[in-house]
């Protein structure tokens, strides 16, 4: 698939773009050529030709914007491995006049780095992070022909079938996952024709694979893990047959030994499971994998010693949002925050559309809440955060949800009670921004409606109330001329009136 020229000098690389340029044209212009390109490029050019991809197209689709490139990187697995990949490849590339880049199984650039001179020539031609790479975006391309054929590939200066990367030689090789074998990503090293080195194919190809290994490092770290914090559930059937398998369905312990296969798949929320065997198994869902029980021997959590988790969430104030989870409290990022607060509205749950309205509007992504979403799990655990739909499994004592009960209710004083300030006055998230504001006007509104001079009291010196001006003067109205709070009120309203 690399070529018989893959060890030529560079003066030859540039001779040989002169050549394929002219195959380029005939093949291209005149419909045919007494010599064609090699067969991976000619099949590559048929596919993305039906695929409609223009050969005078100049840049590939931009997919995600710089704000959600953070998030989506975080979440794909090749994020654990690019120190490795930056040790191996980016001083070579930024010495040679080269990037790197690196894709996800899709094709879009995630990650790019290199010779600093050249970035601004990749940028002139769309070699930025969140464009789409795949052949049927932008034609035949290393990164794009690598993912088509699951193996390494070169394509040099003409063998691109758009015209604006005929200046530019590319090598890529896909990255594996170790645990299921599906290709999750592609490595790169891109540059000008005449600067491209033979020996980048098999540096990029056995960087992937070092990738690979290190990727199956984790995993079998991960694995010991597992195995290690949840052996006392299968120790706990008392030598009925079980076994513990991993998020992706490998079986990682079983009782007894031999009796499972080396894999069993699972569809998301099922609870029960057919082997090949014909026996049926109950399905269990752990923080990081799944337990296989005979339906008989079900537990319980009460049975199994897990009580039902318990989750508080305060998210008003301008202190920053806080999570207790059984008992222990942590703060909280912004989006997880958010998540947690569009779940809590939707005790029945949301599709991952929904979800992504509610967080991001019309533009969202719903790859990029799926990442989100993932890490979350990650850290309140898989049986609290439940999948299709996205759900929370136990019923949060949420601040913000018993303001909005208290003001629902006409509990203007209990409502005040359970907020702290605006809440989580930093989102711009849809969901966010229109529950705020609900609150916000409600409080006030009922505090108001109430003509109670001890509630306004305490309104006026709440974070919502301090510059309420109204607030204020109907307070006024209501202290007795005697009363000693009146002075202090009197001196904020006129600060509020200057």
């Amino acid at each position: 698939m690399l070529g018989a020229d893959d060890n030529s000098s560079p003066d030859e690389l540039v001779a040989d773009a002169r050549r394929l340029r002219r195959i380029y044209d005939d093949d291209l212009g005149t419909g045919g050529s007494t010599t064609g390109p090699r067969p991976v490029v000619s099949d590559s050019w048929q596919r993305s030709l039906a695929a409609r991809v223009d050969p005078e197209r100049r840049l590939p689709p931009l997919v995600y914007r710089a704000d959600e490139l953070r998030d989506v990187r975080e979440g794909h697995p090749l994020h654990a491995v690019m120190p490795l990949l930056r040790s191996t490849l980016v001083s070579i590339a930024d010495e040679a006049m080269h990037v790197m880049l690196v894709t996800d199984a899709d094709g879009h650039v995630l990650w790019r780095d290199g010779a600093h001179g050249l970035l601004p020539s990749a940028d002139d031609v769309g070699l930025v992070e969140g464009t789409r790479w795949t052949e049927d975006a932008i034609g035949t391309n290393a990164m794009g022909t690598a993912l088509a054929l699951d193996e390494p590939v070169r394509i040099h200066s003409a063998e691109h079938l758009v015209r604006t990367y005929h200046d530019w030689t590319c090598v890529a090789a896909p990255v594996h996952d170790p645990d299921t074998g599906d290709t999750i990503g592609a490595v790169d090293i891109s540059g000008p024709l005449h600067t491209v080195h033979p020996a980048l194919v098999q540096l990029v190809t056995t960087t992937a694979q070092l990738a690979e290994n290190q990727l199956r490092v984790r995993m079998a770290i991960a694995d010991e893990r597992l195995r290690v914090k949840n052996m006392p559930h299968l120790a706990g059937l008392r030598g009925a047959e079980g076994a513990l398998l991993s998020a992706s369905g490998r079986v990682i312990a079983s009782e007894p030994y031999g009796r499972f296969p080396e894999r069993i798949l699972l569809e998301k929320g099922t609870e029960r499971v057919r082997l090949d065997d014909g026996r049926e198994m109950t399905v269990e869902a752990l923080s990081e994998g799944y337990l296989l029980v005979p339906p008989a021997r079900r537990r319980s959590r009460a049975a199994s010693g897990r009580p039902a988790p318990s989750l508080a969430l305060r998210f008003t104030g301008g202190s920053g949002p806080r999570i207790t989870l059984d008992g222990t409290e942590s703060a909280a990022t912004l989006r997880p925050a958010e998540i947690l607060t569009a779940l809590a509205l939707h005790p029945d749950g949301l599709s991952g559309e929904q979800l992504t309205l509610m967080l991001y509007g019309d533009e969202g992504n719903p790859t990029t809440v799926r990442g989100e979403i993932h890490r979350l799990r990650s850290s309140l655990g898989a049986d609290l955060l439940l999948t299709r739909p996205y759900r929370l499994a136990a019923e949060p004592d949420a601040d913000f949800l018993r303001m909005r009960v208290a003001l629902r209710e006409g509990r203007a004083a209990d409502a005040l009670d359970a907020c702290h300030g605006e809440l989580l006055p930093r989102s711009d998230a849809p969901a966010v921004r229109d529950l705020r504001d609900e609150l916000v006007a409600g409080l006030r509104h009922a505090v108001l409606a109430a003509g109670d001079a001890e509630l306004l009291h305490r309104f006026t010196g709440h974070p919502l109330g301090t510059e309420d001006l109204e607030a204020h003067e109907r307070l006024l109205e209501l202290l007795g001329r005697d009363d000693p709070r009146r002075a202090a009120v009197a001196a904020r309203t006129e600060r509020l009136l200057a």
